[in-house]
């Protein structure tokens, strides 16, 4: 078993070079093998040596695991400062924690009140988990989540309170790219107004409808780009809340008759909403009088936020 522990560590971690690097110098690997003794002692009603053992397994590696505990096989604790894990927990195989995480109890009575984490599940840094909740198997928790309530198996949980941001397939590697979890508050945020939008593209499209005086047709002035610029100030991007106006996504407008082209550039190249963004601008700008023809372009260029922070200091 010790074997396939040190086969776990150069599996789950890349910075793993050496045999003897391993084995000296990964506290989680020292935490684990420290508890299966504590844990030993506990199921043999040795319950002040195994504490013992356990506190002393806490000051050596900073990583707090209580004799009681059940873990499986091949579970992994990278860096594993400040973790915490109740007496109650109980931990499938082949599991992935890093520094941080808490399985925490909710509870005083003397019962199951911590987690329980099924196999293949990935626990990112700083994460808390609460109560005697279980985490499907082959689960995602992002880092800083506070989980109080159960998870699906193959679910991805971030926030707090953790909400589920979707279904997580089949992974080869039990990674945990934060960068690329959803976040499903700004999937809502997007959906409403989204539906907003459509709804403001209907009432105008029964104003359109609408017989006008001939008098009002003749005063219909041709649109301008300072026309256009004021009207996508009330496209907001959910994930900061600013227009993409006053944010400094409209790069360019082009206005050639009723035939309008925006070119615009996003704050990171793989920005969520792009495609909600280019149909939000889309149909704001196709809402105008005068247009027949609209066209959205991504420019393959930088955002600034330093130019966007310079813009808000000149107004």
């Amino acid at each position: 078993m010790i074997k396939e522990d040190i086969q776990t560590v150069f599996a789950k971690d890349p910075a793993a070079k050496t045999l003897w690097e391993v084995i000296f110098c990964y506290p989680g690997l020292h935490a684990i093998w420290l508890h299966r003794i504590a844990h030993f002692l506990w199921e043999h009603k040795l319950l002040f040596l195994a504490r013992l053992l356990s506190h002393i397994n806490r000051f050596l590696t900073g990583i707090e695991i209580h004799p009681g505990a059940k873990i499986g096989r091949r579970f992994f604790i990278d860096h594993g400062s400040g973790v915490v894990i109740g007496e109650t927990a109980e931990i499938g195989d082949d599991v992935l924690m890093y520094q941080g995480v808490v399985l925490g109890g909710t509870s005083l009575e003397k019962k199951k009140r911590h987690p329980t984490i099924e196999d293949n599940v990935v626990i990112g840094a700083g994460a808390t988990l609460l109560g005697p909740i279980t985490v499907g198997r082959g689960a995602k928790i992002g880092a800083g989540s506070v989980v109080i309530k159960p998870v699906p198996p193959g679910a991805t949980v971030v926030g707090v309170p953790g909400r589920i941001a979707g279904p997580d397939g089949a992974r080869p590697k039990p990674d945990l790219e934060h960068g690329k979890l959803p976040d499903p508050v700004l999937r809502a945020i997007g959906e409403v107004l989204d539906r907003q939008s459509k709804l403001e593209e209907r009432v105008r499209a029964l104003e359109r409808a609408l017989p006008r005086p001939m008098a009002l047709e003749e005063k219909i002035a041709p649109v301008t780009e300072g026309h256009i610029r004021e009207a996508l100030k009330e496209v907001i991007d959910p994930e900061v809340g600013i227009s993409v106006v006053d944010l400094g996504l409209i790069k360019e407008i082009a206005v050639n008759g009723s035939k309008v082209e925006v070119r615009m550039v996003l704050t990171t190249p793989a920005c969520p909403l792009v495609g909600y963004l280019v149909e939000q601008v889309r149909r704001k700008v196709a809402g105008l009088e005068g247009v027949e023809k609209v066209e959205v372009t991504i420019l393959d260029e930088p955002w600034s936020w330093d130019r966007f922070a310079r813009q808000g200091e000149d107004q």
